[in-house]
């Protein structure tokens, strides 16, 4: 799929303040799953600094710096990705990758950042060993049995601001945003031994639909690596996602972090997030192509 993402923000503030440096994972990830053609961002006010760097997930992130007061702060991100799974379980697994939990072992240190949970509730922990046998502690099996039992126990509501929720409390309401459920479906992959992040991006959608940021969440599978799932959608990640960022909680991939330093200040934000998704060249010639072929009369 080709995507083309046209993605603004503004903030306004009642009284000018001064914006502290920002962190911002809003260029989209470029490896073998997709291909970032063109990415443009534009700052208002013009930034004093702006450094780009990658963080400790491997995020590429930007960190504009800025002088004086202002009333407002207006990005514009513009991008062009090209998705490329079209068969998300193309992959040969290690035999580590046969049980639950997962003996990682090389990886086990890296990995332990997504392997860590808090406090786990009866019900978390319940739905993790439910589903567990179900699998019959295949971790593949796994983590697309979880995928459809969140999207069957969760309806989907939309909350454009705030922290997810606990894992405990959107299993108990039954409904979440689509952060609430993707930190739900790692909480549970962890009680489970298998490790899990957190990914912020797009999904492609209808285009009469107002569209918002994305979530979702991956699992680390000895012999495949990262592999997404949706469990507000109930689908295995493809080519009708577009991953930002990820990281071990919530936080580490969150699009935008920043502060402004001002005194009985009221702020307000506004998102305008434009989405277009089309078959890539590739894919549509190799559909055409395929079409084509056929046998003589």
């Amino acid at each position: 799929m080709r995507f083309e993402i046209v993605h603004e923000t503004e903030y306004r503030y009642s009284e000018p303040v001064f914006l502290e440096p920002h962190l911002l994972r809003i260029r989209p990830r470029s490896d073998w799953s997709q291909r970032l053609v063109r990415f443009d961002l534009q700052i208002s006010p013009q930034p004093e600094g702006c450094a780009q760097l990658v963080d400790l997930d491997g995020n590429a992130t930007i960190r504009p710096w800025f002088s004086g007061r202002h009333d407002r702060l207006h990005l514009m991100a513009r991008s062009t990705v090209e998705t490329m799974v079209t068969d998300p379980f193309a992959y040969l697994l290690d035999p580590a990758a046969d049980s639950l939990p997962i003996q990682y072992a090389a990886e086990a240190p890296q990995l332990s950042p997504y392997l860590e949970f808090a406090s786990v509730a009866p019900a978390v922990e319940a739905l993790a060993g439910e589903i567990t046998t179900e699998a019959a502690g295949k971790p593949e099996c796994f983590a697309s049995l979880l995928n459809q039992r969140i999207r069957e126990l969760c309806s989907t509501e939309t909350r454009l601001e705030g922290d997810p929720l606990s894992p405990e409390q959107t299993l108990t309401r039954g409904r979440g945003a689509c952060r609430d459920v993707a930190v739900l479906f790692a909480e549970v992959c962890r009680v489970a031994g298998l490790a899990a992040r957190f990914t912020s991006g797009y999904a492609a959608g209808s285009p009469e639909q107002e569209r918002f940021l994305h979530a979702w969440a991956e699992v680390y599978l000895p012999g495949a690596g990262w592999r997404g799932y949706d469990p507000s959608l109930g689908l295995v990640v493809a080519d009708r996602h577009v991953a930002l960022a990820s990281g071990p909680q919530a936080a580490d991939a969150r699009p935008f972090v920043g502060r402004f330093r001002g005194t009985d200040v009221d702020a307000q934000m506004t998102v305008d997030l434009r989405i277009s998704a089309s078959p890539s060249e590739e894919a549509a010639t190799a559909r055409i192509d395929s079409e084509g072929q056929g046998e003589e009369a």
